[in-house]
């Protein structure tokens, strides 16, 4: 039977959320008392993720239970995709998952300056425009 397209994409997220903590899958997997394997399994969205488990997840990672859900593509709770790039698994190698996004999103965090955490989102808004 495929991975159910919910369950890859609160695998994405976990996935995410661990890296961008800087998190190994074998220290998260300690801490919830699975092995890395099993969390590799989750990340993938070969294994279903239940309400126990999910809420384990959410107090390791610092994040709501709904973190998991954000940013679903409206067609995959039916199955349904508009579009090739909504299709599970496609999205879930998107631009979020990659390691330079998230040694960009790690960096800017650090700064604790929030005026200059603005200036930097400007910039980048800035520079993201030009053609």
């Amino acid at each position: 039977m495929p991975n159910h397209p919910i369950d890859i994409h609160v695998g994405v997220r976990l996935k995410q959320r661990r890296a961008l903590l800087g998190m190994s899958q074998t220290a998260l997997a300690d801490m919830v008392g699975l092995t890395f394997q099993q969390i590799q399994k989750y990340e993938r969205g070969s294994n279903r993720t239940g309400a126990s488990r999910l809420y384990e997840f959410s107090k390791v990672l610092n994040v709501p239970i709904s973190y998991f859900f954000d940013g679903m593509p409206s067609g995959i709770v039916a199955g349904r995709f508009r579009s090739k790039k909504e299709a599970p698994g496609d999205y879930a190698r998107g631009i979020n998952t990659k390691g330079e996004t998230l040694q960009l999103v790690r960096a800017y965090y650090k700064i604790s300056n929030t005026g200059v955490r603005q200036k930097i989102r400007n910039a980048m808004k800035a520079l993201a425009a030009q053609k």
